[in-house]
C-alpha cells in the first residue's frame, strides 16, 4: 500500500471478547502507537495516533462481549495492515474501499474471506474477482426482496420430480430415448437449483 493511499473499513462486523481487547491494546503498544482508552457501560474506546489524526476504534458492548462498529478513513500503511490481519483473524464481515489517485478499489469481505473486488476508475465499474456465480447487484437485490427466487426454486423441484417419474417410466418399459431425455432435463435443472440455492 502506498503510504498517500486512503483506506475506509466500513459495516464492520467483528466479535471481541474483553481480554481480546486487552491484547489489541498491547499489540498497538508493540507496534510503537501512542494511544489511549477509555470505556463505560455501552462502548470501550481505544484511540490511536497516527501522525496528527486520531483513529478512535468504538466497541460496543454486546451480551457475548464487544462488537467493533463503526466507519475508519485510515491513511497510516501499518495501521491499514493491521486493521485487515485482524478481520482475517477474526473471520469477520467488511467492506474495505482503498483510495489510489483517480482509482477505487472495493473488496467486500466474509468471514475473513474476499468474495468480491470491485475497480471504480471515473465512471467506469468493474468487476475483478466475485465467488461464485456471477450476478449483477440489481439481479441479487431483485431476488433478495422478491419472491420470484423461490418461487423459481419451488417449481423447479416439482420439474425434477415429474422428471424422475417419467425417467423411472421410461427405465421400467426399456425407452431409451425417453431416458436419455429426461437424464439431459434433470441435469440442466440440477445446475439451475444449484446456481438459485447457492
Amino acid at each position: 500500500m502506498n503510504k498517500n493511499d486512503e483506506v475506509e473499513y466500513c459495516n464492520l462486523e467483528l466479535r471481541f471478547e474483553r481480554e481480546h481487547i486487552q491484547d489489541l491494546i498491547k499489540d498497538l503498544i508493540q507496534e510503537g502507537y501512542s494511544l489511549y482508552w477509555s470505556e463505560n457501560e455501552n462502548v470501550f474506546v481505544i484511540s490511536v495516533r497516527t501522525g496528527r489524526k486520531l483513529v478512535k476504534l468504538r466497541f460496543q458492548r454486546i451480551k457475548e462481549g464487544y462488537k467493533l462498529v463503526g466507519d475508519y478513513m485510515i491513511r497510516d500503511a501499518r495501521l491499514s495492515e493491521w486493521m485487515e490481519k485482524l478481520i482475517g483473524d477474526k473471520r469477520g464481515h467488511a467492506i474495505v474501499k482503498r483510495f489510489r489517485d483517480r482509482q477505487i478499489i472495493i473488496e467486500n469481505i466474509l468471514f475473513g474471506e474476499v468474495i468480491r473486488l470491485v475497480e471504480i476508475s471515473g465512471y467506469q465499474q468493474r468487476v475483478l474477482f466475485q465467488k461464485g456465480p456471477l450476478l449483477t447487484d440489481q439481479e441479487l437485490t431483485k431476488l433478495f426482496y422478491s419472491v420470484e427466487g423461490e418461487e423459481r426454486i419451488r417449481s423447479c423441484r416439482i420439474e425434477v420430480d415429474e422428471q424422475l417419474d417419467l425417467l423411472n417410466e421410461a427405465l421400467s418399459t426399456g425407452d431409451a430415448v425417453q431416458a436419455a431425455q429426461c437424464r439431459e432435463k434433470l441435469a440442466l435443472l440440477t445446475k439451475e437449483l444449484n446456481m438459485l440455492e447457492w
